[in-house]
C-alpha cells in the first residue's frame, strides 16, 4: 500500500495571515511541517493557492502543487492536489500545514489503521489525563471523540462527551478515558473522491466539524491512538509558544 502526504497551506487566514511563511526557529512553518513528513510517507506535496507559498516551498527543495483559491476545506484542497499528482497512491494523508511538530510515530499510527481492509477514513486521538485538568477537557477548541470497541469513531463534539451524570466534574478525568481529537486524517483514494462531493450536513454546521459530515453520511472513521501532544499554530501567540517549545527541545527537533 502506498501513502502520499498532502499538506494544505493557505496564505489568507483570518486569525494569522501568511501563517505558513512565519519563521519558527529559522525556518518557515511550512518547511518544518514538510520536513517532518518527508521520509515517513512514500511522497509528500504542499498544496497551496498562493504563489508566495509555492516559491517558498521550491526554495527549500520541497514539492508543491497549486490549487484553487475557492476551496472551503483542506479536504477539498487535498483532493484537487491528489488528482494532479497522486496517481498510483492508495491512501492520501492530510497533514495540517500549521503542525510543525508532527511526529513520525503519529504518521505511522495513522498508516497502521489501514492494515484493516475495512478502513475508509482514519484519524488520531490522544487520551486526556487527570494532569491535563478539567479546563483542558472543557476547551471547545479541542474536539472530543467517543469510539466503539472496534476503535471506530461514534461522534466528535466540542462539548464534553460522555457526560458523567453521577459524578462531580472534578472526578470526570479519573473516572473515564476521554479522547482529544488530533486533526490528522487519511483517506482511501476512492473515499476521498466521494466525501468531497457531499454537501455540508446539519451536524457539521452545528459543531463546525467537517468530519461529522462523513459520519452523518454513513462513512466509518478508524481511530488510532497517540500519546504525543501536538502544538498547532492558529495565532501569532501560538507561534511564540511554538518557538519556546522548539528552544526547549532543540536536541530532538533541530
Amino acid at each position: 500500500m502506498k501513502f502520499i502526504g498532502i499538506i494544505p497551506a493557505r496564505y489568507a487566514s483570518t486569525r494569522f495571515p501568511a501563517k505558513p511563511l512565519a519563521i519558527l526557529g529559522g525556518k518557515t512553518v511550512i518547511q518544518r511541517v514538510y520536513e517532518q513528513v518527508v521520509g515517513v510517507l512514500d511522497e509528500a506535496y504542499v498544496a497551496t493557492d498562493d504563489v508566495r507559498i509555492e516559491e517558498a516551498v521550491k526554495a527549500f527543495g520541497g514539492k508543491v502543487v497549486m490549487t484553487s483559491v475557492d476551496h472551503k476545506s483542506g479536504t477539498d484542497r487535498c483532493y484537487e492536489a491528489f488528482c494532479k499528482v497522486g496517481s498510483g497512491y492508495d491512501v492520501i494523508v492530510n497533514i495540517q500545514g500549521d503542525e510543525p511538530f508532527i511526529q513520525r510515530s503519529q504518521l505511522e499510527a495513522i498508516k497502521a489503521c489501514f492494515e484493516d481492509d475495512a478502513t475508509q477514513i482514519a484519524t488520531l486521538v490522544k487520551p486526556f489525563t487527570p494532569e491535563d485538568g478539567f479546563d483542558a477537557l472543557e476547551n471547545v477548541n479541542s474536539p472530543k471523540v467517543v469510539v466503539n470497541r472496534n476503535m471506530n469513531a461514534l461522534y466528535f463534539s466540542r462539548s464534553i462527551i460522555p457526560y458523567q451524570r453521577n459524578k462531580e466534574k472534578i472526578e470526570w478525568l479519573s473516572g473515564h478515558t476521554y479522547y482529544k481529537h488530533i486533526g490528522l486524517y487519511a483517506y482511501r483514494a476512492a473515499v476521498l473522491k466521494e466525501i468531497t462531493a457531499l454537501p455540508q450536513s446539519s451536524l457539521e454546521l452545528a459543531e463546525s466539524l467537517e468530519q461529522l459530515r462523513w459520519l452523518e453520511n454513513g462513512y466509518t472513521i478508524k481511530v488510532g491512538i497517540t500519546t504525543v501532544e501536538t502544538i498547532g499554530i492558529d495565532t501569532p501567540q501560538d507561534l511564540v509558544r511554538a518557538e519556546q517549545f522548539l528552544q526547549a527541545h532543540k536536541e530532538i527537533i533541530g
